[in-house]
């Protein structure tokens, strides 16, 4: 769902940094052979998690679907010197492909591709972290919220993708179980305490939590 006319989007996208070369073309050979291309982040959205990764300069970075790498590089870029960012995906068909474009960067060494259930693989990590970006399975959003949340250090904060939902999170009835995921999501973010949060409306919108206890 696009939530700004087409000529609006093409003046926000001239007036953005160029996206970079090796982003242009992995985005590109995404779109030709990758089924549901528009998961990934993009031109836009990739520079915004560039700059939040570089103003925050976190030491560990943990990313919760990694589809072909894009956000990866863009959320890598901010890392301290000799920071890591671990991104995890369940998908084994995507590693080759996401693994060459890890490669062709000049940050390789600073991603560790994890292969697996986050749900499995989280618990396992024995790292705190300075910025997590959920983007898998929506209905699991608040799982892996509870399962960050200790590795997650005071100051540190959560970015959540697709939290608009197409504008379903605005439907009551005949709910299916990916917006109800987002909608809880949502729901317990704004809700917790522990947490500072606002909601953006950058593409289908990005729930920014920052942890304050």
């Amino acid at each position: 769902m696009d939530f700004l006319n087409k000529k609006l989007s093409d003046y926000i996208h001239l007036h953005c940094e160029k996206e970079d070369q090796l982003l242009s073309e992995l985005n590109r050979e995404t779109y030709s052979k990758i089924l549901n291309p528009r998961m990934l982040s993009g031109h836009l959205q990739g520079k915004v998690l560039q700059m939040f990764s570089t103003l925050i300069k976190p030491k560990n970075i943990l990313e919760i679907g990694t589809y072909t790498g894009y956000s990866a590089i863009c959320l890598a870029k901010g890392l301290k010197k000799g920071g890591l960012l671990y991104t995890i995906d369940v998908n084994e068909e995507l590693e080759d492909f996401t693994k060459k474009y890890f490669e062709k960067s000049d940050l390789n060494n600073q991603i560790i591709q994890i292969i697996g259930n986050a749900l499995d693989v989280i618990p396992t990590l024995k790292k705190s972290f300075d910025l997590v970006f959920i983007d898998a399975d929506k209905e699991n959003y608040c799982a892996y919220y509870d399962l960050i949340f200790n590795k997650l250090n005071v100051g540190g904060y959560i970015i959540a993708d697709n939290v608009l939902w197409g504008g379903k999170v605005l439907e009551n009835k005949n709910i299916d179980k990916e917006t109800l995921g987002i909608k809880n999501y949502n729901k317990k973010v704004h809700k917790d305490p522990r947490v500072k949060n606002i909601l953006l409306p950058i593409r289908d919108g990005l729930m920014i939590c920052e942890k304050i206890a």
